[in-house]
């Protein structure tokens, strides 16, 4: 079995894929060559993450595919049922990067809260000469403890960023497309834990309550959060986008970011990625990252051993 990770995979997985007797591939093909490329080498498994594209027609003219894997969560970027219903396998790895998105979402609300994403803007060009005038526009600030967290998606990466909300003493509030009520454990250093039940409300509820507001859901046909939406929400409030280009209205949330209705607003992923709109990029009230939410050294580590295990099986029952 051969394997072409196209958008990169770690070096553990590398070894344990190797170690089974399945060889890895790790160029980086361009789209228009991927096709030749996979036909040239025979390859067997198709490993993406965002990057890569794995539509039905790249699946129609690579007859030797037998697995295409995702890397990560959502797998917007293959024609899923299309390649079952060709008798291939699709994998992902549902959990392995929900940490990591979850303490952007955080590392971005603390940005926000603290003006850093402005600060880190302007105190290499001006911290020598105006550091006064910068210390005081930056003094109104805001803590997260004892603020209201709206999660909007009470999925694996909503729960993480539940757990991070609760360590910091905020309130949860929680819309899901599915009435649901979830148990959610922290666990703690001296190996105490405690458990805490999260049931899912209104969107208007979650909307109308939140200082603090992430999106955490896959893509749909239509804005999650579009003028009606933020015409609900507090004066003031924050809100970040770890999930998909495209639930958020993006030429809205400047709209209400000029008149004041949102303090600022988190995006790591947009809609016309990878190319964002510029009026987003030079937004003084935005904390903006580039579509990296799973990209951590121990997501890259759990993603690459996950795929690699749930290939190396499928290699077994194909066999």
């Amino acid at each position: 079995m051969k394997v072409l990770a196209n958008d990169g995979i770690s070096q553990s997985a590398v070894d344990r894929l190797t170690d089974a007797g399945i060889e890895v591939l790790t160029n980086r093909v361009a789209p228009e060559q991927l096709t030749q490329f996979i036909n040239d080498n025979q390859v067997d498994v198709l490993l993406v993450r965002s990057a890569t594209q794995a539509r039905a027609e790249l699946i129609d003219a690579a007859p030797s595919l037998k697995i295409i894997g995702r890397g990560g969560i959502g797998m917007d970027n293959i024609d899923v049922e299309y390649a079952i219903d060709k008798g291939l396998y699709v994998i992902n790895t549902p959990t392995a990067s929900c940490k990591s998105v979850a303490e952007l979402v955080f590392a971005h609300f603390f940005s926000l809260a603290r003006n850093l994403h402005e600060s880190n803007r302007l105190m290499p060009l001006e911290g020598d000469t105006k550091f006064d005038s910068l210390k005081k526009s930056f003094a109104k600030a805001y803590e997260l403890s004892g603020k209201t967290l709206g999660i909007i998606g009470l999925g694996k990466i909503g729960i993480e960023v539940a757990k991070l909300g609760i360590s910091l003493g905020m309130n949860i509030v929680a819309y899901n497309r599915t009435p649901k009520t979830e148990a959610v454990e922290l666990n703690f250093f001296d190996g105490q834990s405690l458990k805490f039940e999260i049931k899912s409300v209104t969107l208007d509820e979650v909307l109308q309550k939140a200082d603090f507001i992430t999106v955490n859901t896959s893509k749909l046909k239509s804005y999650i959060i579009d003028a009606p939406q933020f015409e609900m929400m507090k004066d003031g409030v924050f809100i970040a986008n770890a999930a998909r280009g495209g639930v958020i209205n993006e030429v809205a949330l400047v709209d209400y970011i000029e008149n004041g209705k949102v303090a600022g607003a988190a995006l790591d992923v947009f809609e016309s990625e990878p190319k964002p709109e510029l009026p987003l990029l030079m937004n003084p009230a935005l904390s903006l990252s580039p579509h990296i939410g799973g990209n951590t050294i121990d997501a890259q580590e759990r993603i690459g051993l996950e795929l690699a295990d749930q290939i190396i099986n499928i290699k077994k029952e194909l066999e």
